[in-house]
């Protein structure tokens, strides 16, 4: 069972947790629980650093962000405890969750359970601090945005959980952000391929590096509310369904930026260079384009999280001079709508219908990508929720759906 911020944000939502995990545990399970920081605490805490510095030691930030879970873990074993049922509480490191040497934004390496078995067998509920683990230098680090949802379906894998449960305040995964379209749907079952492809393009339920690790293992992923008993959203191996069930959601990523290196020497190696300096400091590509060389130049425009735009720009700074590159430029003022679902594969002018429906609503198209089930495209940020709404609507989202979704 993993709980997010909101689940834990105060006493009565600590309390209301430890009533649905004592439940749990009184049904006959052993249960193991993650938790993330409460309320907005992460965030506050970073913005604690950046009053202190514009540029925090990236260890230190992990000394400091690591804490929020503690305070999480801690407080819910009491109020657990107080109602007459054994738990523990674990760290990361103490739940034997180890990492690799990147510092906050970190991968999971393995996993040793032993102490939670342990645990376990002495028929207590054990608290494990999602987003954080051990790296080679016995330093703590965190897993990066959402890692307690990675840190949950990685422990599920490890202990070979019968499922994983994901709480959080909306009450499961829908056709499209509920905040921008209002007639969103909630999708009762969708495939780890789809998902993956849903939270990469921006959906924020899931962290997309949890819903890998699920389909690697095969751990079903249940997404529902916490503080409704109700069904939500199984993320499962394969998914049965209506035959028009062509795209099933639609993501929005508003927290993207655009970097295009102008005129840069046509020659081999070039871009391997520049995404080889970007992939050593754990920096994120998504959509990449190239153009057509001219003159023996061209330019390569590519997208990143809008957060590490700053430090790709420097990176890229530090090494332009040896790409004979004119100039670096960035665009945050761009988002990401994307449409995904596994009925694509069989059915021709998909694409064709999502450029058409932004084309009539009058929003052009910066960049595209595609996969096999899914075609991205980045829009000016001002047409964001407005591509989105119609995106939905062409392709019939807004309408309820029976169970086979």
């Amino acid at each position: 069972m993993k709980f997010g911020g909101s689940s834990v944000a105060d006493a009565d939502r600590v309390k209301n947790v430890a009533k649905r995990v004592i439940a749990k545990k009184k049904a006959g399970n052993r249960v193991v629980v993650v938790v993330s920081a409460p309320g907005d605490m992460t965030d506050d805490l970073v913005a604690m650093a950046e009053g202190v510095t514009d540029n925090p030691n990236p260890r230190e930030m992990d000394m400091l962000l690591a804490t929020g879970e503690q305070v999480s873990i801690a407080l819910l074993t009491m109020a657990i405890e107080h109602k007459g049922v054994k738990a523990v509480s674990l760290t990361g490191p103490q739940a034997g969750i180890l990492a690799d040497r990147f510092h906050t934004r970190a991968r999971i390496t393995s996993i040793r359970p032993t102490g939670i078995l342990d645990q376990l067998k002495k028929g207590r509920v054990v608290i494990v601090a999602g987003f954080q683990g051990l790296n080679p230098n016995q330093d703590i680090t965190t897993l990066g945005r959402g890692g307690s949802d990675l840190t949950a379906v990685a422990l599920a894998a490890a202990l070979k959980a019968d499922v994983c449960e994901i709480y959080t305040d909306v009450k499961g995964v829908y056709t499209t952000d509920p905040r921008v379209e209002p007639e969103a749907q909630k999708i009762d079952q969708i495939t780890f391929d789809e998902m993956l492809e849903l939270a990469g393009a921006g959906a924020q339920v899931m962290q997309p590096r949890s819903i890998e690790v699920g389909k690697k293992y095969n751990i079903d992923i249940h997404v529902r509310s916490s503080f409704t008993e109700d069904e939500g959203t199984l993320i499962t191996a394969e998914v049965p369904r209506m035959e028009d069930v062509v795209v099933s959601g639609v993501a929005y990523d508003p927290k993207q930026a655009k970097i295009t290196l102008r005129s840069l020497s046509d020659r081999p190696g070039v871009a391997g260079k520049i995404f080889g300096s970007l992939a050593e400091e754990g920096i994120n590509v998504d959509m990449i384009i190239q153009s057509a060389p001219e003159s023996g130049k061209n330019d390569i425009s590519f997208t990143v999280a809008r957060g590490d735009a700053k430090r790709a720009t420097k990176i890229l700074g530090d090494i332009s001079a040896s790409l004979k590159a004119e100039q670096v430029v960035v665009d945050d003022q761009v988002v990401k709508v994307s449409i995904v679902g596994v009925g694509m594969r069989s059915h021709p002018g998909v694409a064709a219908k999502l450029f058409q429906s932004l084309a009539d609503a009058g929003v052009n198209i910066d960049m595209i990508s595609t996969s096999e089930i899914k075609v991205a495209c980045m829009v000016r940020e001002s047409d964001g929720p407005r591509a989105v709404r119609v995106v939905h609507k062409a392709f019939g989202l807004d309408k309820p759906r029976g169970k086979t979704r």
